[in-house]
């Protein structure tokens, strides 16, 4: 019988890829230079942005990461990408916002090789203050950054997977 699988704490150094992926996607795609906040790690009362992009991660670690952007910067994102004014939050924002969250995802992965991760294909949520919950037993790790277009972060939940018991069954993860 295989071993079903389940997900331990939170890494600190699983964060630094995406936080270098990240900001090397602003500043080549972009042309915007971002400036890091200080990392906290989210709390049931932590909210995101305006517009969230969302990617699974699988492999030999398990998790989400979250990219999640002030309307301004998603706004100003997809003007910039598309080189059309964009001034409302309509489906080429969501394309954008997923799609920036896919380049960041599949870098950070290209840093993450002995882990043997596979990316989901990136979902998009819109409306201030939403919450994406991650699985009780992973605490993700956020990163606020600032730009000349306003405010983002990226939450990160990622765990390495380890064998269980037969039987046990992992938790879900749930958005609200």
């Amino acid at each position: 019988m295989i071993p079903r699988l389940w997900k331990v704490t939170m890494r600190a150094d699983y964060i630094n890829p995406f936080i270098s992926s990240l900001i090397n996607t602003f500043e080549t795609m972009l042309g915007c230079t971002l400036t890091r906040g200080q990392l906290y790690l989210k709390t049931p009362e932590t909210r995101l942005h305006d517009v969230s992009g969302i990617i699974g991660l699988s492999g030999q670690a398990q998790g989400t990461v979250v990219l999640s952007l002030d309307k301004n910067v998603a706004l100003q994102a997809t003007t910039t990408m598309l080189m059309c004014e964009t001034t409302e939050l309509n489906t080429d924002v969501v394309d954008a916002v997923g799609e920036l969250t896919n380049m960041v995802a599949g870098s950070a992965k290209a840093l993450l090789t002995d882990y043997k991760l596979s990316i989901s294909l990136p979902g998009v949520i819109k409306g201030a203050g939403h919450e994406v919950c991650f699985p009780s037993d992973v605490t993700p790790i956020c990163v606020p950054f600032t730009c000349p277009w306003g405010d983002l972060k990226i939450e990160v939940g990622l765990a390495e997977v380890r064998a269980l018991v037969p039987g046990a069954a992992a938790p879900a993860m749930a958005m609200a």
